[in-house]
């Protein structure tokens, strides 16, 4: 797990503060490592467009232009005056070793971007619209300096925003960069140190990434053992059971030693599945949403409900009148984000729209969390949002290929069979969620052709 930061001036601080770095020296820092992964990694290309903005950011594409400048062929282009007192030393230190800004935006082999950073708070003039348009046309290599121009710290992508191919931001991971709609605009991502080790830059933070490295699938160590001593998982189904089966059989596939389905008889179902009309009496933990349709009896899904057993909801119960009893117990919950705003508005913290929870997606989780911290959220999205009591995850490593039918079913399964081995329910909302995103990337297909059954085929393989 990696720290992620809502911002990062309060580190810069403390390096001038505590370790007597200047301004000066972090930017240097920060340049040269753009100019070490041009040159180690993009050295076979000729041409480097630098596009400045006025502030700091621009500071930095000012260096670079000075530090590659007998490299490459650089052309900086200085969109607006330069305001910062360090921006002008950079302008000048580069003016006097002969680098002559362009007035005229050419394409380039490699295109940088220092227009904004992270300090854009606002819709951008015209001017720097078109601009960024024009950048986006480009066929270069798009780098973007921090942030790219057009995305801001809360991860609000506005109309026009820089496409990189690669972000390389500086000192720490800024949270931004992480929203579902940064995706579009972010690129790979490449931390770059700024003269000083991460360890001492970074402050503990409430905020973390999770890497594929944090995968611990549920291996069976003990050789003593036999189905009981993995767990039993019921699921409560309704009238929509291919939805539940689904969640059954990704369940069947991570660890849990038995799965029952409950509800009515369902006719055609596979073999190592069970089923039953009660809960039964050894289950270990509970999976319910899935498939249960909007007829399902209020009375025999609250008595169904009321043990005090590990639980999971996802999908329809959230619009199922029992869900505001429910809210008081410890559990994992998993919606979409029309789901989540529904939520919000059924629980009175917010009566917004998708659109509004897109743009604000870390705000509104921890709205939630913060008002109850005894449930671990998981808001599904192209980078999932895991939270609990003061603790937020974010898992970047979906990808448009989970945009199908049963992807959600799968990531329920996997949340009851960990709930269901004794996971916590932090722990199993992390590991389920992990593992149904590098399932998804492992399999080999066109990106529109990935099934549920493809994903549950790939958890084997973890």
């Amino acid at each position: 797990m990696q720290n992620l930061f809502y911002e990062v001036d309060s580190l810069d601080q403390k390096c001038y503060k505590n370790f007597h770095l200047s301004e000066d020296i972090l930017m240097e820092h920060a340049a040269n490592g753009i100019a070490l992964y041009i040159k180690e990694r993009l050295s076979h290309l000729n041409s480097l467009l630098i596009v400045c903005g006025s502030g700091n950011n621009g500071a930095d594409g000012i260096t670079l232009a000075r530090l590659l400048h007998k490299h490459f062929k650089v052309r900086l282009y200085l969109h607006k005056e330069t305001k910062t007192e360090i921006g002008k030393l950079q302008l000048q230190r580069a003016l006097a070793i002969g680098i002559e800004p362009v007035d005229e935006l050419h394409d380039a082999d490699i295109i940088v971007d220092a227009l904004f950073g992270s300090g854009l708070n606002r819709e951008m003039d015209q001017k720097s619209s078109t601009l960024l348009e024009q950048l986006n046309v480009y066929e270069g290599f798009k780098i973007a300096c921090d942030m790219p121009s057009g995305l801001n710290k809360e991860g609000h992508l506005f109309k026009h925003a820089f496409l990189a191919d690669v972000t390389l931001t500086m000192g720490a991971l800024k949270r931004g960069l992480f929203s579902d709609k940064a995706k579009e605009s972010v690129g790979k991502i490449i931390q770059l140190d700024l003269g000083i080790s991460r360890e001492l830059y970074e402050t503990p933070s409430n905020w973390k990434l999770l890497d594929i490295s944090d995968l611990k699938p549920p291996f069976r160590q003990k050789k003593n053992t036999h189905k009981g001593s993995f767990g039993h998982l019921s699921l409560i189904h309704g009238e929509k059971e291919g939805a539940s089966i689904i969640a059954a059989l990704s369940a069947s596939s991570y660890g849990v030693g038995l799965v029952t389905l409950v509800g009515e008889k369902i006719i055609s179902l596979d073999p190592a599945l069970m089923q039953d009309k009660t809960l039964p009496s050894n289950t270990t933990a509970i999976a319910c949403g899935m498939g249960l349709g909007k007829n399902f009896q209020r009375d025999r899904l609250s008595t169904l409900l009321s043990h005090t057993i590990p639980m999971v909801l996802d999908a329809d119960i959230f619009y199922h009148s029992i869900f505001s009893d429910l809210i008081h117990k410890e559990m994992i919950i998993t919606p979409h984000p029309k789901e989540f705003v529904h939520i919000l508005n059924t629980l009175n913290l917010a009566n917004i729209r998708v659109e509004e929870l897109q743009d604000n997606r870390f705000k509104y989780a921890e709205l939630f969390t913060n008002t109850f911290p005894h449930i671990t959220l998981i808001l599904k999205g192209a980078n999932t949002i895991i939270s609990h009591q003061n603790s937020f995850f974010i898992n970047p490593h979906g990808s448009a290929v989970l945009a199908k039918g049963g992807s959600g079913d799968i990531l329920a399964g996997l949340c009851g069979a960990l709930l269901a081995q004794g996971y916590s329910h932090l722990d199993a909302a992390i590991q389920a969620s992990l593992a149904q995103t590098i399932s998804a990337s492992k399999v080999e297909k066109n990106s529109y052709a990935l099934t549920p059954k493809d994903i549950i085929e790939g958890l084997s393989c973890l």
